[in-house]
């Protein structure tokens, strides 16, 4: 296949020629494998917009498969390789840390102009830098990371802080990484659209999950909630309100997450009101109808004082992420209806993929602390 008229993803790795984007808005994948009897490309999930899998790949006489596909909408798209039954990632691309693991994954582009706000610009910047501590409740130490806005360490001022988290099967680095969350960040700041803040990216993760071994039962994921619960207010704000020079009352200090981030901030900002006085629930609404009355220990049960506790609680999903969209559809209706302040921001033809949330941290960024 000639290769002239296309260009690498900017996913693909340096010196590679696949996978490729075409002209036409399809994108090619190819793996040498001679002695493969089959392949398969694997897309990272239903709903994450490449498209469903497996998608079967062709040899040619060389030994190399090949496969074109049109993703159905753009954005980060996580996927693998199947050799023979075997996962593999692919030799061509960058890995992140998804599914449990490292993993190939392509950025099918948007229009320049729409991504200019997570791409570096010639604005101030700020830092990511990780920080190792030593987190007494779990009886271990930890890595996150921690963006501080531009010119912080020349100043005397202090700073709100949003405590932001990752999905399911990533970890910390994955807002970094995957989100560009500083690009993100500078822009807004520099724009004047967002207050200057320090950012805090844990891996929220805590309880061993088997890679792939898929998704986990509600149970498991509030018992992995209620330990990084714990994990936060006992070890982790205490240590970056030490080291850093944050505002360290609850009106400057917010949560928010995608997916299983987005549900841990619901699980553990909603129990812990006297921390945190802003949410941000980025495809992350509740699987199930919220029994107002009960769960959350009841934060939610009376609007009028949930009202005058709470700054902001905001909600977000992908038009293109059915089930996601769904979710936070039913609990926005059911805020509504009991008179529970809170904000709805829908991101257009994006699905459950950072592409999605990019545009949710971008949006929750100049709402909040303001």
């Amino acid at each position: 296949m000639s290769c002239t008229a296309s260009t690498p993803a900017s996913t693909t790795v340096p010196g590679a020629d696949y996978p490729r984007l075409e002209p036409d808005g399809r994108v090619t994948f190819r793996l040498l494998a001679p002695g493969a009897r089959e392949v398969f490309l694997q897309p990272g999930g239903d709903d994450n917009g490449l498209g469903r899998g497996p998608v079967a790949m062709q040899r040619d006489g060389e030994g190399a498969w090949t496969a074109t596909i049109t993703p159905e909408v753009p954005g980060f798209h996580y996927y693998w390789f199947m050799v023979d039954g075997l996962a593999v990632n692919d030799p061509g691309s960058e890995t992140f840390f998804g599914y449990g693991r490292p993993t190939s994954a392509i950025e099918v582009p948007e229009a320049a102009d729409a991504a200019a706000y997570y791409r570096p610009q010639d604005v101030p910047h700020g830092e990511v830098r990780a920080r190792w501590y030593y987190a007494a409740s779990l009886g271990q130490w930890r890595r996150l990371f921690v963006y501080t806005p531009p010119n912080a360490d020349a100043t005397q001022q202090r700073y709100p802080v949003l405590y932001l988290q990752h999905g399911g099967g990533e970890d910390a680095r994955g807002w970094p990484k995957q989100g560009h969350m500083s690009h993100i960040l500078d822009n807004a700041i520099a724009a004047g659209e967002a207050v200057p803040m320090i950012v805090v990216m844990e891996s929220g993760q805590v309880l061993t999950r088997r890679a792939g071994a898929g998704v986990p039962s509600i149970s498991a994921m509030d018992e992995n909630a209620a330990v990084f619960g714990r994990l936060l207010i006992a070890d982790t704000i205490p240590m970056i309100d030490a080291t850093y020079r944050t505002l360290a009352q609850r009106e400057q200090r917010a949560m928010a997450g995608l997916s299983m981030g987005g549900m841990e901030t619901l699980y553990i900002g909603l129990r812990h009101l006297e921390t945190f006085a802003s949410l941000g629930v980025f495809s992350g609404s509740p699987l199930q109808t919220v029994d107002l009355a009960r769960d959350y220990d009841g934060a939610l049960a009376d609007a009028a004082a949930f009202n005058a506790k709470m700054r902001l609680l905001w909600l977000g999903a992908g038009t293109a992420e059915p089930m996601g969209l769904e979710r936070t559809l039913r609990f926005h209706e059911q805020l509504n209806g009991v008179g529970i302040a809170h904000q709805l921001w829908l991101s257009e033809g994006t699905a459950h993929e950072w592409l999605t949330w990019r545009r949710h941290l971008r949006e929750f960024v100049r709402v909040v602390f303001h």
